[in-house]
């Protein structure tokens, strides 16, 4: 399997999960995701999947300043709808890493463990979405905007060629490239691409 370079270069993000060690999984429900991980879920990297990444990798050490963040034991809410824009992407990523889910998931076991009912949309916040634990009510608001990470010039006229099906194969290679070219400066730039207020 072959993909750029940079996706190993960013920084993991450490997990327990309760449930996972009850269940045998991992040897006291510790795990790893990697922007690889979310990547593969995803089916592509781009500068959406990289942000739901890097604000759930942000919130998370904010929460758990000290010690692994407990999957299934937060709370996201997200000021848009999930019919609206790349919300859904976003949530899926979030979901995906800290098993927070909406009324679809996971319901539990002798009522414990459940995942669901921890995502909520449309939530009057100031914030792109926040991050709560469950267990002390500690919160993190986080706002996303890479726009200041402006893409190659060249890009423009390439997704042109590409989108209309007229681009050689160099071109769709070099579009590819300076695609995830501006994704490992966002991720180089998490400072300036991310606002964090806790609460």
């Amino acid at each position: 399997m072959s993909y750029p370079k940079f996706y190993d270069k960013v920084e993991i993000i450490k997990v327990k999960d309760p449930l996972s060690n009850v269940l045998g999984t991992f040897e006291s429900g510790e795990y790893e995701f990697s922007y690889l991980d979310v990547v593969k879920s995803a089916g592509h990297s781009c500068p959406t999947v990289a942000g739901a990444y890097i604000v759930t990798l942000e919130a998370l050490k904010v929460l758990y300043p000290d010690s692994r963040a407990i999957r299934g034991d937060v709370k996201v809410e997200f000021k848009e709808s999930l019919s609206d824009g790349v919300t859904g992407v976003i949530s899926n990523v979030i979901s995906q890493i800290t098993g927070a889910t909406d009324k679809s998931g996971f319901k539990g076991l002798n009522g414990k463990f459940a995942r669901h009912s921890l995502v909520n949309y449309d939530v009057d916040i100031e914030a792109s979405v926040r991050f709560t634990r469950v267990d002390n009510s500690k919160s993190v608001e986080i706002i996303y905007d890479p726009s200041s990470i402006k893409p190659n010039k060249e890009m423009a006229t390439l997704m042109g060629k590409v989108m209309s099906g007229v681009a050689t194969q160099d071109e769709l290679k070099m579009f590819g490239e300076l695609w995830q070219e501006r994704v490992a400066k966002i991720f180089e730039n998490i400072d300036s691409v991310v606002k964090i207020k806790e609460i």
